[in-house]
């Protein structure tokens, strides 16, 4: 068996803020708030290879993990995968983001598989990825349109 978890957002933000905001991996540790750190290892072209760090969890273990991004802003579409996959046998992600009337639509697609000796099965992930990605997409959605907001109101400077 395998995992597999879609969870989509609409954003009331412009697809070019969505996708600068949310593909400006730099500043994930301020745009999530599972992330500590993000520290990028190298880039080449349209690829970024970075590691992430998440914060504490309950039992106060802090996990890491390499993955490496692909952007495509022409198609929109952005694919991941996990690099060092810790308990994961693999872990492929692909973000999706469309506009809409009523502002940019974000997807998110996770196909994955956890190894026979991690300490939880496919069914557990799949149920901790729905959960935490509703909630991710909730913060993010809600900071990116504040930013937005920030931006309609902001005084006209003159030229």
């Amino acid at each position: 068996m395998a995992g597999h978890t879609e969870n989509s957002i609409t954003i009331d933000a412009p697809l070019d803020l969505v996708w600068d905001m949310t593909n400006d991996i730099e500043n994930w540790p301020q745009l999530f708030s599972e992330y500590a750190s993000l520290e990028v290892l190298s880039r080449d072209g349209d690829t970024t290879s970075f590691r992430l760090t998440m914060h504490p969890d309950e039992n106060g273990k802090v996990w890491s993990w390499v993955s490496e991004r692909t952007v495509d802003r022409a198609a929109r579409t952005v694919r991941a995968r996990r690099v060092e996959t810790g308990p994961f046998a693999h872990m492929n992600i692909r973000w999706e983001y469309k506009e809409t009337p009523g502002g940019t639509h974000m997807h998110w697609v996770q196909d994955f598989a956890m190894k026979p000796d991690a300490p939880v099965d496919d069914a557990w992930m799949t149920d901790n990825i729905n959960r935490n990605s509703r909630v991710q997409m909730a913060l993010i959605r809600d900071r990116i349109e504040q930013v937005a907001r920030d931006r309609r109101n902001a005084p006209a400077v003159p030229g």
